[in-house]
């Protein structure tokens, strides 16, 4: 069960890639900090592009650096890619391999741009085009579907915007994401008894909104690629404008609803969905208000900081996913159609 065992590893993987990293993230702020940066240009695929809408919120509320997600085709089937000035541009890949991610990496450099590389094999196409390597030092992953490596990918954002910002209360705070996880895993036997009553949909819609937008798309992600649901991720403000139509009475919703500036919202939106559809909710959260309204509440500890809360969120998610799948009688570690690495142009 080699998805099982390494959603169960990330706490000391974690633990281990602040250790390991903490000094190459504040060597690379440093450096940056001496360019012309105004915004960063990340380029990602599958998980990875999970991964970068994080970056997106994490840079942008506390760094103030504005993120645009690339839009590979540009540079390899288009062959006109934008003008990059004054960009940071970062490669965000688990394997490295992916021919369309270096392709953005390269014109970025040829453009002069600096150039960082996210990813677990530091051997790779897309570290000879990069400037700068955070490496994820996840180990082998056997597992088709990622887990390590997309909390691992977080956890190097978050490096990232510390060393940048260079605030000691937020290096404080990422020492103890590895016992919050700790205590996130304990549901997992609970877990497992829950998604017998999930085990015959084949279709929900994942919310989540703020730094958890990007935990939706996982999650969402998750249940696709491993229990073979049709499962939609929203912004939960985007889902009132519109698809929140296809509701009908007790329709399953994944809610993501962690303490912070958005919790007010999605709490409303929780309450609204319980009042007027019925809907089966599972809900993860710190917040003692929104895990009341869930037919299904996954908690986290209270004190997670909002800015971290996704590396922490996504475990009861991936629990769920898993458990979920053998539930429903599919193999968690051989899902069909798709292979460890993808090479997309």
């Amino acid at each position: 069960m080699s998805l099982h065992s390494e959603i169960h590893e990330q706490p000391d993987r974690i633990r281990s890639q602040l250790k390991a990293q903490k000094g190459t993230a504040i060597r690379i702020a440093q450096a940056i900090q001496k360019r012309q940066v105004s915004y960063v240009f990340l380029a990602a695929r599958g998980t990875s592009d999970n991964a970068g809408r994080y970056a997106n919120y994490l840079l942008g509320a506390r760094n103030g650096l504005p993120l645009a997600l690339a839009t590979p085709s540009l540079f390899t089937y288009y062959k006109q890619p934008p003008r990059l000035k004054d960009a940071l541009v970062i490669g965000i890949s688990q394997s490295g391999q992916s021919p369309d991610i270096v392709s953005v990496l390269a014109e970025a450099r040829r453009q002069g741009c600096p150039t960082l590389t996210i990813t677990n094999e530091t051997h790779s196409p897309l570290t000879t085009v990069s400037d700068f390597i955070l490496a994820l030092g996840a180990g082998r992953e056997k597992a088709i579907a990622a887990t390590k490596t997309y909390t691992a990918e977080l956890m190097a954002i978050a490096l990232l915007s510390t060393a940048l910002r260079g605030e000691t209360k937020a290096w404080e705070e990422l020492e103890r994401v590895a016992g919050w996880m700790e205590i996130a895993l304990e549901q997992d036997a609970r877990i497992a008894e829950a998604v017998q009553s999930y085990r015959t949909i084949d279709r929900t819609v994942v919310l989540g909104r703020g730094f958890n937008y990007a935990t939706a798309f996982e999650w969402a992600l998750k249940l696709k690629e491993l229990a073979y649901v049709i499962a939609e991720p929203y912004s939960s403000a985007d889902f009132l404008h519109g698809p929140i139509a296809m509701l009908e009475k007790g329709f399953p919703v994944m809610t993501v609803a962690a303490r912070g500036k958005v919790l007010t919202p999605l709490v409303g939106i929780i309450r609204q969905l319980k009042r007027d559809f019925q809907a089966e909710l599972v809900v993860v959260s710190n917040d003692q208000k929104a895990l009341a309204l869930a037919s299904t509440p996954l908690a986290i500890p209270a004190d997670v900081p909002e800015w971290l809360s996704p590396l922490i969120n996504i475990l009861p998610a991936q629990l769920f996913a898993y458990h979920l799948t053998r539930a429903k009688g599919y193999d968690p570690d051989h899902p069909r159609s798709i292979h460890k690495v993808t090479e997309t142009r």
